[in-house]
């Protein structure tokens, strides 16, 4: 069984983030994360973004406007956050608004970025402060993997290439990031949507975080 739920965050964490790279499982692990706190779920829509499959299947003539179209659905959905908020419930996140500037420096050429950058400064974005963000990282055979396991039928489009450079740029990224306690997960190593035992050391190492980083990291388990 899984731990409860009043044991699985601190009262400071009411504001969690979950972010990886495509096929890692961030949105259903972050279903289930918030279907245990009774938390209110802010997920990205991919499935409403009509220049997504376009981008999939030629990225150079697609990657702006699925960009753009990424930018103001996010910037519209957290604005309506606020961390100040005492009253707010618990909130479980499948990305981070920073998600957004990475994808575009991945999939952009110079001219676009620098187009998509000025429409990015002139919006005014009130985005929450995460309390805690947890990275689920995973080698690229995996995402793959996983990626042909969930039948999303455009990305089957996706490239290796194009996975590698957002895995080593999601890397990089959270190398430095220090905006809000780091729970970077070996992604690969666990099953947290089907063993409940995996599910439920993760909770105990979320309520574990208070501050800095921390990597967790079953090496008692094998790869997915």
């Amino acid at each position: 069984m899984s731990a409860p739920a009043a044991k699985a965050v601190t009262p400071a964490q009411r504001f969690i983030v979950l972010e990886g790279p495509i096929g890692v499982g961030k949105t259903s692990l972050a279903a289930k994360l918030a279907a245990t706190l009774g938390a209110e779920q802010v997920f990205e829509q991919a499935d409403q973004n009509p220049f997504l499959e376009r981008f999939y299947r030629n990225p150079r003539a697609g990657a702006l406007p699925a960009q753009l179209h990424f930018l103001f659905q996010r910037a519209q959905q957290l604005a309506g956050l606020r961390q100040h908020d005492l009253f707010a419930p618990v909130r479980v996140a499948d990305y981070l608004l920073d998600k957004d500037r990475l994808f575009a420096r991945v999939t952009l050429d110079e001219e676009e970025f620098r187009l998509y950058d000025q429409v990015h400064q002139r919006l005014t974005i009130d985005a929450p402060v995460p309390d805690l963000v947890v990275y689920l990282q995973a080698p690229v055979d995996v995402l793959q993997e996983r990626i042909a396991r969930r039948g999303i039928r455009h990305e089957h489009l996706i490239e290796r290439a194009y996975l590698e450079k957002l895995n080593d740029a999601y890397a990089r990224f959270f190398h430095e990031y220090e905006a809000a306690p780091l729970l970077i997960v070996n992604a690969a190593a666990i099953d947290p949507l089907h063993n409940e035992s995996d599910y439920a050391e993760l909770l105990t190492a979320i309520a574990r975080m208070k501050r800095g980083r921390l990597y967790f990291n079953p090496l008692r388990h094998g790869a997915l």
